[in-house]
Protein backbone atom coordinates (compact mmCIF):
# COMPACT_ATOMS: atom_id res chain seq x y z
CA UNK A 1 0.00 0.00 0.00
CA UNK A 2 1.33 3.38 -0.97
CA UNK A 3 2.85 5.88 1.98
CA UNK A 4 0.08 8.33 0.36
CA UNK A 5 -2.73 6.26 0.92
CA UNK A 6 -1.84 5.07 4.46
CA UNK A 7 -0.89 9.12 5.41
CA UNK A 8 -4.81 9.41 4.21
CA UNK A 9 -6.14 5.99 6.55
CA UNK A 10 -3.97 7.54 9.64
CA UNK A 11 -5.82 10.74 8.71
CA UNK A 12 -9.34 9.91 8.70
CA UNK A 13 -9.31 7.53 11.46
CA UNK A 14 -8.51 10.88 13.79
CA UNK A 15 -10.73 13.13 11.66
CA UNK A 16 -13.61 14.61 12.94
CA UNK A 17 -15.52 17.57 11.37
CA UNK A 18 -18.31 19.99 12.40
CA UNK A 19 -21.04 19.65 9.42
CA UNK A 20 -23.80 22.12 10.18
CA UNK A 21 -25.12 20.98 13.59
CA UNK A 22 -23.87 17.47 13.39
CA UNK A 23 -20.45 15.89 13.63
CA UNK A 24 -18.88 13.58 11.11
CA UNK A 25 -16.18 11.26 12.38
CA UNK A 26 -14.76 9.61 9.72
CA UNK A 27 -13.27 5.99 10.64
CA UNK A 28 -10.93 3.31 8.70
CA UNK A 29 -10.46 -0.01 9.55
CA UNK A 30 -6.76 -1.28 9.54
CA UNK A 31 -5.25 -0.80 5.75
CA UNK A 32 -5.98 -4.64 4.68
CA UNK A 33 -9.40 -4.26 5.86
CA UNK A 34 -10.38 -0.66 3.43
CA UNK A 35 -13.38 -0.53 2.01
CA UNK A 36 -12.66 0.55 -1.76
CA UNK A 37 -16.26 0.42 -2.85
CA UNK A 38 -16.72 3.31 -5.35
CA UNK A 39 -17.99 6.69 -3.60
CA UNK A 40 -16.94 5.65 -0.07
CA UNK A 41 -15.10 8.49 1.53
CA UNK A 42 -11.72 8.53 2.97
CA UNK A 43 -10.85 11.59 3.96
CA UNK A 44 -13.06 15.70 4.73
CA UNK A 45 -11.08 18.63 4.92
CA UNK A 46 -11.84 22.22 5.29
CA UNK A 47 -11.34 23.29 1.32
CA UNK A 48 -9.48 26.54 0.86
CA UNK A 49 -11.95 29.88 1.59
CA UNK A 50 -10.70 31.60 -1.15
CA UNK A 51 -11.61 28.74 -3.53
CA UNK A 52 -15.76 28.85 -2.26
CA UNK A 53 -17.52 30.10 -5.57
CA UNK A 54 -20.27 32.52 -5.41
CA UNK A 55 -23.50 32.22 -3.35
CA UNK A 56 -22.07 29.00 -1.43
CA UNK A 57 -23.23 28.47 2.05
CA UNK A 58 -20.58 25.35 3.22
CA UNK A 59 -17.83 23.79 1.38
CA UNK A 60 -15.56 20.47 1.89
CA UNK A 61 -12.32 18.93 0.32
CA UNK A 62 -12.77 14.94 -0.13
CA UNK A 63 -10.89 12.25 -0.86
CA UNK A 64 -13.08 9.29 -1.93
CA UNK A 65 -12.69 5.64 -3.76
CA UNK A 66 -13.21 5.73 -7.36
CA UNK A 67 -12.26 3.37 -10.52
CA UNK A 68 -9.22 3.71 -12.34
CA UNK A 69 -8.06 3.18 -16.40
CA UNK A 70 -6.96 -0.51 -14.53
CA UNK A 71 -10.36 -1.07 -13.78
CA UNK A 72 -9.18 -1.42 -9.89
CA UNK A 73 -10.34 0.71 -7.13
CA UNK A 74 -8.47 4.24 -7.38
CA UNK A 75 -8.43 7.35 -5.08
CA UNK A 76 -9.87 10.69 -6.10
CA UNK A 77 -9.90 14.11 -4.84
CA UNK A 78 -13.12 16.77 -4.91
CA UNK A 79 -14.79 18.77 -3.77
CA UNK A 80 -18.21 20.20 -2.99
CA UNK A 81 -20.00 23.72 -2.46
CA UNK A 82 -23.66 23.57 -0.90
CA UNK A 83 -25.81 26.89 -1.48
CA UNK A 84 -27.34 29.48 0.32
CA UNK A 85 -30.53 29.24 2.13
CA UNK A 86 -33.04 26.14 3.08
CA UNK A 87 -32.78 23.13 1.45
CA UNK A 88 -35.93 22.16 -0.32
CA UNK A 89 -37.93 19.08 0.56
CA UNK A 90 -35.71 15.88 -0.36
CA UNK A 91 -32.68 18.33 0.23
CA UNK A 92 -30.52 20.12 -2.83
CA UNK A 93 -30.55 18.51 -5.94
CA UNK A 94 -27.07 18.03 -7.54
CA UNK A 95 -24.65 19.08 -10.23
CA UNK A 96 -22.12 16.55 -10.78
CA UNK A 97 -19.62 19.35 -12.20
CA UNK A 98 -16.90 17.54 -14.62
CA UNK A 99 -14.42 20.18 -15.26
CA UNK A 100 -12.26 21.33 -18.29
CA UNK A 101 -8.77 20.92 -18.88
CA UNK A 102 -6.38 21.64 -15.88
CA UNK A 103 -3.29 19.43 -16.45
CA UNK A 104 -2.15 16.30 -15.39
CA UNK A 105 0.20 17.28 -12.57
CA UNK A 106 -1.40 17.05 -9.13
CA UNK A 107 -0.32 20.49 -8.42
CA UNK A 108 -3.30 21.39 -11.11
CA UNK A 109 -6.06 20.09 -9.12
CA UNK A 110 -8.79 22.23 -8.88
CA UNK A 111 -9.81 21.18 -5.20
CA UNK A 112 -6.70 22.61 -4.52
CA UNK A 113 -5.68 25.92 -7.04
CA UNK A 114 -9.25 26.24 -8.24
CA UNK A 115 -10.57 26.26 -11.76
CA UNK A 116 -7.88 27.05 -14.55
CA UNK A 117 -10.12 29.73 -16.46
CA UNK A 118 -10.89 30.90 -12.42
CA UNK A 119 -13.18 33.95 -13.77
CA UNK A 120 -15.18 31.94 -15.92
CA UNK A 121 -15.93 29.05 -14.11
CA UNK A 122 -16.45 30.57 -10.74
CA UNK A 123 -19.36 32.93 -12.23
CA UNK A 124 -20.60 29.66 -14.46
CA UNK A 125 -20.66 27.45 -10.95
CA UNK A 126 -22.21 30.39 -9.18
CA UNK A 127 -24.91 30.77 -11.27
CA UNK A 128 -26.30 26.71 -10.48
CA UNK A 129 -25.49 27.40 -6.95
CA UNK A 130 -27.82 30.79 -7.01
CA UNK A 131 -30.46 28.41 -9.35
CA UNK A 132 -30.65 26.25 -6.13
CA UNK A 133 -28.21 23.32 -6.86
CA UNK A 134 -25.29 21.91 -4.73
CA UNK A 135 -22.30 21.17 -6.77
CA UNK A 136 -19.91 18.12 -6.50
CA UNK A 137 -16.81 18.28 -8.41
CA UNK A 138 -14.38 15.67 -8.92
CA UNK A 139 -10.77 16.28 -9.79
CA UNK A 140 -10.57 12.82 -11.44
CA UNK A 141 -8.59 9.93 -10.41
CA UNK A 142 -5.03 10.67 -10.92
CA UNK A 143 -5.08 14.49 -10.27
CA UNK A 144 -3.66 15.01 -6.64
CA UNK A 145 -3.96 11.32 -5.87
CA UNK A 146 -1.19 8.73 -7.43
CA UNK A 147 -0.96 7.53 -10.74
CA UNK A 148 -1.77 10.08 -13.39
CA UNK A 149 -4.48 11.02 -14.70
CA UNK A 150 -6.16 9.08 -17.51
CA UNK A 151 -6.44 12.47 -19.80
CA UNK A 152 -10.13 11.96 -21.83
CA UNK A 153 -10.87 8.66 -20.57
CA UNK A 154 -14.34 8.81 -21.00
CA UNK A 155 -15.49 5.54 -18.61
CA UNK A 156 -13.25 6.43 -15.69
CA UNK A 157 -14.25 10.20 -16.22
CA UNK A 158 -17.75 8.26 -15.71
CA UNK A 159 -16.80 6.49 -12.94
CA UNK A 160 -14.93 9.66 -10.89
CA UNK A 161 -18.20 11.79 -11.55
CA UNK A 162 -20.83 9.72 -10.48
CA UNK A 163 -18.50 8.51 -7.45
CA UNK A 164 -18.30 11.93 -6.13
CA UNK A 165 -22.10 12.63 -6.44
CA UNK A 166 -21.95 9.47 -3.94
CA UNK A 167 -19.30 10.80 -1.64
CA UNK A 168 -20.70 14.03 -1.73
CA UNK A 169 -24.13 13.29 -0.54
CA UNK A 170 -22.26 10.57 2.16
CA UNK A 171 -20.34 13.78 3.62
CA UNK A 172 -23.58 16.55 3.52
CA UNK A 173 -26.86 15.05 4.35
CA UNK A 174 -28.86 18.21 3.09
CA UNK A 175 -27.40 17.07 -0.53
CA UNK A 176 -30.58 14.99 -2.45
CA UNK A 177 -30.13 11.80 -4.74
CA UNK A 178 -31.44 13.52 -7.63
CA UNK A 179 -28.93 14.81 -9.68
CA UNK A 180 -27.24 15.86 -13.03
CA UNK A 181 -24.38 16.14 -14.88
CA UNK A 182 -22.66 19.31 -16.80
CA UNK A 183 -19.28 19.73 -18.36
CA UNK A 184 -17.00 21.65 -20.57
CA UNK A 185 -14.28 20.74 -22.70
CA UNK A 186 -12.53 17.76 -21.52
CA UNK A 187 -15.42 17.77 -18.73
CA UNK A 188 -18.15 18.12 -21.42
CA UNK A 189 -16.91 14.61 -22.84
CA UNK A 190 -16.63 13.33 -19.67
CA UNK A 191 -20.60 14.64 -19.21
CA UNK A 192 -21.83 12.96 -22.33
CA UNK A 193 -20.19 9.48 -21.18
CA UNK A 194 -21.28 10.09 -17.81
CA UNK A 195 -24.73 10.28 -19.35
CA UNK A 196 -24.07 7.03 -20.90
CA UNK A 197 -23.08 5.21 -17.73
CA UNK A 198 -24.70 7.56 -15.06
CA UNK A 199 -27.56 5.28 -14.54
CA UNK A 200 -25.52 1.63 -14.42
CA UNK A 201 -22.46 3.32 -12.18
CA UNK A 202 -25.15 5.43 -10.01
CA UNK A 203 -26.80 2.04 -9.32
CA UNK A 204 -30.04 2.46 -6.73
CA UNK A 205 -28.19 5.09 -4.15
CA UNK A 206 -28.83 7.64 -7.13
CA UNK A 207 -31.81 9.02 -8.78
CA UNK A 208 -29.55 10.22 -12.22
CA UNK A 209 -32.15 12.94 -14.60
CA UNK A 210 -29.73 14.37 -17.36
CA UNK A 211 -26.78 15.49 -19.06
CA UNK A 212 -25.21 18.88 -19.98
CA UNK A 213 -21.96 19.69 -22.04
CA UNK A 214 -20.18 22.01 -23.74
CA UNK A 215 -16.98 22.32 -26.15
CA UNK A 216 -17.51 18.10 -25.99
CA UNK A 217 -14.25 16.83 -27.50
CA UNK A 218 -15.79 13.99 -29.41
CA UNK A 219 -14.39 12.11 -32.41
CA UNK A 220 -11.24 13.18 -31.87
CA UNK A 221 -9.97 9.60 -31.83
CA UNK A 222 -9.71 10.34 -35.26
CA UNK A 223 -7.62 13.36 -36.02
CA UNK A 224 -4.90 11.11 -33.70
CA UNK A 225 -5.29 7.97 -37.13
CA UNK A 226 -2.91 9.57 -39.27
CA UNK A 227 -0.38 11.52 -37.27
CA UNK A 228 3.01 10.32 -37.44
CA UNK A 229 6.02 12.29 -39.39
CA UNK A 230 5.58 15.28 -40.40
CA UNK A 231 2.14 15.02 -40.02
CA UNK A 232 0.91 18.11 -39.24
CA UNK A 233 3.55 19.93 -41.10
CA UNK A 234 3.13 23.23 -39.47
CA UNK A 235 1.83 24.43 -35.80
CA UNK A 236 -1.43 24.08 -34.50
CA UNK A 237 -3.11 25.94 -32.30
CA UNK A 238 -1.78 26.39 -28.55
CA UNK A 239 -4.38 24.98 -26.56
CA UNK A 240 -4.51 22.18 -29.26
CA UNK A 241 -1.08 21.14 -29.15
CA UNK A 242 -1.35 20.93 -25.29
CA UNK A 243 -4.51 18.34 -25.70
CA UNK A 244 -2.41 16.26 -27.90
CA UNK A 245 0.53 16.34 -25.59
CA UNK A 246 -1.46 14.94 -22.31
CA UNK A 247 -3.33 12.65 -24.99
CA UNK A 248 0.01 11.13 -25.46
CA UNK A 249 1.03 11.67 -21.95
CA UNK A 250 -2.00 9.11 -20.45
CA UNK A 251 -1.97 7.05 -23.48
CA UNK A 252 2.05 6.57 -22.78
CA UNK A 253 0.71 5.99 -19.22
CA UNK A 254 -2.64 3.61 -19.65
CA UNK A 255 -1.52 1.56 -22.05
CA UNK A 256 2.74 0.80 -21.72
CA UNK A 257 2.21 -2.16 -24.09
CA UNK A 258 1.74 -0.32 -26.97
CA UNK A 259 5.55 1.19 -26.57
CA UNK A 260 4.45 5.12 -27.09
CA UNK A 261 7.96 6.52 -26.59
CA UNK A 262 8.76 3.92 -29.75
CA UNK A 263 6.93 6.50 -32.10
CA UNK A 264 8.38 9.43 -30.86
CA UNK A 265 10.95 11.59 -31.41
CA UNK A 266 13.50 12.61 -28.70
CA UNK A 267 12.04 15.77 -28.76
CA UNK A 268 8.60 14.19 -28.62
CA UNK A 269 9.39 12.11 -26.05
CA UNK A 270 10.84 14.93 -23.70
CA UNK A 271 7.63 17.21 -24.63
CA UNK A 272 5.55 14.66 -23.20
CA UNK A 273 7.49 14.18 -20.10
CA UNK A 274 7.14 17.71 -19.52
CA UNK A 275 3.29 17.93 -20.09
CA UNK A 276 3.01 15.66 -17.15
CA UNK A 277 4.32 18.25 -15.06
CA UNK A 278 2.71 21.31 -16.51
CA UNK A 279 -0.49 22.98 -15.73
CA UNK A 280 -2.30 24.28 -18.70
CA UNK A 281 -2.13 27.99 -18.83
CA UNK A 282 1.58 27.71 -18.48
CA UNK A 283 1.57 24.85 -20.73
CA UNK A 284 0.08 26.66 -23.49
CA UNK A 285 2.48 29.29 -23.70
CA UNK A 286 5.33 26.96 -23.53
CA UNK A 287 4.41 24.71 -26.70
CA UNK A 288 3.24 27.26 -28.40
CA UNK A 289 4.35 26.40 -32.05
CA UNK A 290 5.21 23.09 -31.74
CA UNK A 291 5.07 21.46 -35.27
CA UNK A 292 3.39 17.90 -34.42
CA UNK A 293 4.65 16.20 -36.61
CA UNK A 294 7.93 16.55 -35.69
CA UNK A 295 7.14 14.35 -32.61
CA UNK A 296 6.79 11.21 -33.92
CA UNK A 297 9.35 8.67 -35.39
CA UNK A 298 6.88 6.27 -37.69
CA UNK A 299 3.11 7.05 -37.93
CA UNK A 300 0.51 6.02 -34.88
CA UNK A 301 -1.41 3.73 -36.93
CA UNK A 302 1.46 0.95 -36.91
CA UNK A 303 0.32 0.79 -33.34
CA UNK A 304 -1.80 -2.69 -33.30
CA UNK A 305 -5.93 -1.94 -33.86
CA UNK A 306 -5.05 1.72 -32.82
CA UNK A 307 -8.55 3.17 -33.26
CA UNK A 308 -10.03 0.08 -31.15
CA UNK A 309 -7.48 1.20 -28.54
CA UNK A 310 -8.68 4.52 -29.02
CA UNK A 311 -12.30 4.37 -29.24
CA UNK A 312 -12.11 2.27 -25.75
CA UNK A 313 -10.04 5.07 -24.15
CA UNK A 314 -11.64 8.23 -25.21
CA UNK A 315 -14.71 7.68 -27.64
CA UNK A 316 -17.55 9.77 -26.62
CA UNK A 317 -20.64 7.21 -26.69
CA UNK A 318 -23.51 7.45 -29.78
CA UNK A 319 -26.20 4.89 -28.24
CA UNK A 320 -27.50 3.71 -24.87
CA UNK A 321 -28.26 7.02 -23.08
CA UNK A 322 -31.17 6.89 -21.02
CA UNK A 323 -32.12 10.20 -20.11
CA UNK A 324 -32.45 13.61 -22.12
CA UNK A 325 -29.01 15.31 -23.53
CA UNK A 326 -28.05 18.91 -23.86
CA UNK A 327 -24.87 19.69 -26.25
CA UNK A 328 -24.14 23.45 -26.17
CA UNK A 329 -21.00 24.51 -29.23
CA UNK A 330 -19.74 27.68 -29.61
CA UNK A 331 -19.12 27.84 -33.74
CA UNK A 332 -15.75 30.01 -33.30
CA UNK A 333 -13.97 27.81 -31.02
CA UNK A 334 -10.85 26.91 -32.08
CA UNK A 335 -9.94 24.96 -28.75
CA UNK A 336 -13.00 21.99 -29.39
CA UNK A 337 -13.96 22.50 -33.09
CA UNK A 338 -17.44 22.77 -33.94
CA UNK A 339 -17.34 19.58 -36.00
CA UNK A 340 -16.50 17.42 -33.13
CA UNK A 341 -19.73 18.16 -31.35
CA UNK A 342 -21.64 18.67 -34.05
CA UNK A 343 -20.69 15.06 -35.39
CA UNK A 344 -21.79 13.26 -32.15
CA UNK A 345 -25.19 14.95 -32.48
CA UNK A 346 -25.74 13.81 -35.91
CA UNK A 347 -24.43 9.94 -34.74
CA UNK A 348 -26.56 10.06 -31.63
CA UNK A 349 -29.81 11.52 -33.63
CA UNK A 350 -29.22 8.46 -35.97
CA UNK A 351 -29.61 5.98 -33.11
CA UNK A 352 -32.61 7.58 -32.11
CA UNK A 353 -30.72 9.57 -28.76
CA UNK A 354 -32.90 12.26 -26.79
CA UNK A 355 -30.46 14.99 -27.61
CA UNK A 356 -30.99 18.55 -27.95
CA UNK A 357 -28.41 20.91 -29.85
CA UNK A 358 -27.49 24.43 -29.28
CA UNK A 359 -25.34 25.98 -31.12
CA UNK A 360 -23.84 30.10 -30.19
CA UNK A 361 -21.88 32.20 -32.39
CA UNK A 362 -18.79 32.56 -29.93
CA UNK A 363 -15.69 30.64 -29.33
CA UNK A 364 -15.06 28.23 -26.22
CA UNK A 365 -15.49 29.36 -23.17
CA UNK A 366 -18.34 31.98 -24.50
CA UNK A 367 -20.46 28.92 -25.45
CA UNK A 368 -20.36 27.51 -21.64
CA UNK A 369 -21.68 30.85 -20.31
CA UNK A 370 -24.22 31.66 -23.10
CA UNK A 371 -25.34 28.26 -23.08
CA UNK A 372 -27.00 28.77 -19.26
CA UNK A 373 -30.14 30.87 -20.90
CA UNK A 374 -31.16 27.28 -22.79
CA UNK A 375 -29.14 25.07 -20.28
CA UNK A 376 -31.03 25.86 -16.93
CA UNK A 377 -34.45 25.68 -18.27
CA UNK A 378 -33.61 22.46 -19.70
CA UNK A 379 -32.06 21.08 -15.93
CA UNK A 380 -35.11 22.50 -14.41
CA UNK A 381 -37.68 20.33 -16.33
CA UNK A 382 -35.37 17.32 -15.77
CA UNK A 383 -36.39 17.47 -11.86
CA UNK A 384 -40.08 18.37 -12.94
Amino acid sequence: MSTFLRSLIAAASTTSLVLGASVLSVSVAAADEVDTTPGTVVKVEELAADLWLPGTAEAKRITYWSVGSDGNPALSTGAFFVPEGQAPEGGWPVVGWAHGTSGLDDDCAPSLVGPADAERDRQYLGTWLGQGYAIAATDYVGLGTPGLMPYLDGKVSAHNVVDSVKAAGAVEESLSNKWVVIGQSQGGGAAITTARYATEYGGPELDYRGAVGTGVPANIELALLPLGPGVLPVAAGKALTTYLLYILAALRYTHPEIDLNSYLTEQGRQLVDRAEGVCVVEAEDEFEGTISGDLFSRPLNQIPNFYGLLNDYMGVPTSGYDRPVFIGQGLTDVDVPAPAALSLVVQMKANGQDVTLHTYPTDHSGALLQSQADSIPFVKQLFQ
